[in-house]
């Protein structure tokens, strides 16, 4: 009966994005566990290198998304974006396979993250504007586990590629990736151009800095200068003893939890609101990050990663819903492009500090330092948001 209701208030375009998303991360996690044992053995790439790669590429992207966000804001039309950024990811993610060397592969990666977010924001608000506000935190719950349920796809299918081809053999599984990609642009030629209410006015508007906006932004800032790329936690496997197969497995148990906890995630976000639920993850954030930096065996990687699917579901989803009800109607996307640009920005800081720390620290110091801010920003957060919600304009 649950999961009747569940369905029946999950409008077609939520639906079809859902699955247009799993099509495009069965793609994405189908590499994302290799890329760190590809760039450090295949590649020969230094550590710091993988911090600087994946920083580099959330921060080119973040100027991306806050441009994407003022776009959004003030055209009528969403679609050209959301197929423009899954149509350079679906090319981009092949060709990091062909990479000669580490800083070609940083090309190919940088291109695909800008897919990412030019895609990102407009079709955020297509969901958003989908549904009324009571069932916002459900439909960002159900579209991130469509999309995670490709995150778990991918890396099985990965594990059988690198069992036909053996792990010294990486470079054909990123070819792979090209199948799911072009399967998304195919479910997206049908795709309506907007969702917005017809003869409602879309003035731009200011983003209200002074309010819980304000104080959730420096909050998320602050967590996100600690969270490092999750390529770290893959490496800190690798480096506990798990083989690549391994690795990829648990990366897939990961996933699972993830994608099933999401919608359950949305749906109490909507009626307990979701600060609460997004502190709670950071809480789980802070243990698993913890975990890795104290675990001395490969044994424990497997629950910590397990744990870790928990608390992207208590955050990944809810933290659109969050965004789009702490601001103004008008506002919505520059506040979503805002928010995930400031955060790119710091994940740059983090996977660069990350990398330094791993090298010149010790492996534990990352996941030290992450912990501890996670647990601060759990601490402010419900006391500079003051509430879950403003009126629209």
């Amino acid at each position: 009966m649950a999961t009747i209701r569940s369905r029946s208030r999950i409008p077609p375009l939520v639906w079809r994005l859902g699955w247009v998303s799993l099509c495009t991360d069965a793609a994405t996690e189908l590499l994302y566990p290799l890329i760190p044992i590809f760039l450090t053995v295949t590649l020969g790439a230094p550590v710091i290198a993988l911090g600087l790669i994946e920083g580099m590429a959330d921060g080119v992207a973040t100027g991306l998304k806050a441009w994407a966000g003022i776009v959004a804001d003030r055209v009528g039309e969403h679609r050209k974006m959301v197929r423009a950024g899954y149509a350079l990811s679906a090319a981009s993610k092949p060709l990091l396979g062909l990479a000669p060397n580490w800083p070609v592969f940083a090309v190919f990666r940088v291109s695909d993250r800008a897919g990412k977010a030019v895609r990102g924001v407009p079709r955020d608000l297509m969901v958003a504007e989908a549904v009324p506000p009571e069932d916002r935190g459900r439909a960002f719950g159900f579209h991130r586990a469509m999309d995670t349920s490709g995150a778990v796809i991918g890396p099985l299918v990965g594990l059988v590629a690198l069992a036909i081809l053996g792990e010294d053999h990486l470079r054909p599984v990123f070819l792979i990736a090209l199948v799911p990609g072009l399967a998304s642009l195919a479910l997206l030629r049908s795709l309506p151009k907007t969702v917005r209410p017809s003869g409602k006015q879309w003035e731009p508007g200011t983003l209200p800095w002074r309010g819980a906006f304000g104080g959730f932004m420096a909050v998320t800032i602050l967590f996100s200068i600690g969270n490092s790329s999750d390529a770290f936690l893959l490496l800190r496997a690798h480096d506990l003893g798990l083989s690549t197969f391994s690795v990829v497995l648990a990366y897939a148990l990961y996933n699972v939890v993830y994608a099933a906890l999401s919608l359950p995630a949305g749906i109490h976000s909507d009626r307990v609101g979701p600060v609460r639920v997004f502190t709670g993850g950071l809480i789980v954030f802070a243990g698993v990050y913890a975990g890795f930096a104290f675990i001395t065996s490969s044994a424990g990687v497997w629950p910590l990663l397990a744990v870790y699917g928990a608390y992207m579901a208590l955050t990944d989803g809810i933290v659109r819903a969050l965004v789009v009800n702490l601001v103004p109607d008008n506002v919505r996307g520059k506040a979503l492009g805002v928010h995930q640009a400031a955060t790119g920005a710091s994940v740059l800081i983090a996977g660069v500090t990350a990398g330094v720390l791993w090298d010149k620290v010790s492996h534990r110091a990352p996941f030290l330092v992450g912990a501890g801010l996670a647990l601060f920003a759990a601490l402010l957060l419900p006391l500079v948001t003051r509430g879950d919600t403003v009126a629209s304009t």
